[in-house]
């Protein structure tokens, strides 16, 4: 009999999460009034210029619960890199779901003004940008300045040994000269004296306006060539909720117990061979969880920008919100 990673009531939590998430994410993109949805949505309730990109952002929040499980279990001191262009309202829902974001802005309190106040101020003038930008609590990388999350994160961690950075790399960003380079980077990471970096290849399979290279191989092919860059991958597929968060965790299990491994093993067994570091390879559709009609799309490079605002005659669609 299989052992599954997730208890039922573990799965529930952690979907319940990634739902709000989603909600939390899709609402600072699109709505400028009315967050709970206590009544039929109106033009006005709608911001006149949608500015952001759904399409990443729907895979980033799930990423973060599976870090946040890990980060509780084994006592991590670990922290996140988004390096997809634009996925502002992942991270920044997710901080305000913690409560830090009202920590450091009290005026966004944790309530129903405080979330108006949230959706209002993103992307929007005298409020945020539309990326992980410094306003963002905990912020080392600038979201949008596409191909060097990774050697961002490598960064971080070189002489930090105590240190774990997840970088989510996006896979338009992956085919950036910089982070194409930024493999090479764990050849000059020591386990004794450094961190240890998680990198998390994002597979939607789409970037601004095309599908994207690495989404497109086989996948035998992206194995052999991660390999040869000196990572062991773990790949993550699917579209199905459920089956998907039981495969991330699993996964995540196994690179977390992994890197725990290798260094304590370099740090106590004076071991100075050269870990294979594990990666994750999160193949998701983009624009994960959102509507394919009603022009709302997913798993397009449709769903890379903000679509839909209330330019138009017809009412936004309640479903969309409802559906995430």
């Amino acid at each position: 009999m299989t052992t599954r990673t997730l208890t039922p009531e573990l799965l529930h939590k952690i979907n319940a999460y990634w739902r709000a998430a989603n909600y939390v994410s899709v609402g600072q993109i699109y709505l400028y009034d009315n967050p709970l949805l206590k009544r039929p949505l109106r033009i006005s309730d709608v911001k006149p210029l949608v500015v952001s990109h759904w399409g990443t952002t729907p895979g980033q929040n799930f990423i973060y619960v599976h870090l946040n499980r890990v980060i509780k279990k084994y006592d991590l001191d670990m922290f996140y890199v988004a390096g997809p262009g634009h996925g502002g309202p992942a991270i920044v829902g997710n901080v305000y779901l913690e409560g830090t974001w009202s920590d450091v802005y009290p005026n966004v309190t944790q309530d129903e003004a405080g979330l108006k106040e949230l959706f209002k101020q993103f992307s929007f003038p005298g409020g945020i940008s539309s990326h992980v930008a410094p306003t963002t609590p905990g912020s080392i990388h600038e979201g949008g300045e596409l191909g060097y999350s990774l050697s961002h994160a490598f960064g971080a961690v070189f002489d930090n040994p105590g240190l774990i950075v997840a970088c989510v790399i996006g896979d338009g960003e992956a085919e950036t000269g910089p982070l194409a380079t930024a493999w090479q980077s764990n050849k000059f990471l020591d386990p004794v004296t450094d961190g240890a970096v998680l990198p998390i290849l994002h597979l939607n399979g789409y970037k601004i306006s095309n599908p994207t290279i690495l989404a497109r191989i086989e996948s035998e092919e992206l194995e052999q060539f991660l390999r040869g860059c000196g990572w062991a991958p773990l790949f993550v597929e699917g579209d199905d909720p459920n089956t998907m968060h039981e495969l991330m965790a699993t996964a995540m299990e196994s690179a977390i117990k992994d890197i725990l491994r290798m260094q304590s093993t370099a740090r106590n067994e004076d071991n100075l061979t050269r870990p294979r570091w594990p990666m994750i390879v999160l193949k998701s559709p983009k624009g994960w969880t959102g509507l394919a009609d009603r022009g709302y799309v997913s798993r397009t490079s449709g769903t890379h920008a903000g679509r839909s605002g209330s330019s138009g005659s017809r009412p936004p669609s309640r479903e969309l919100d409802e559906k995430l």
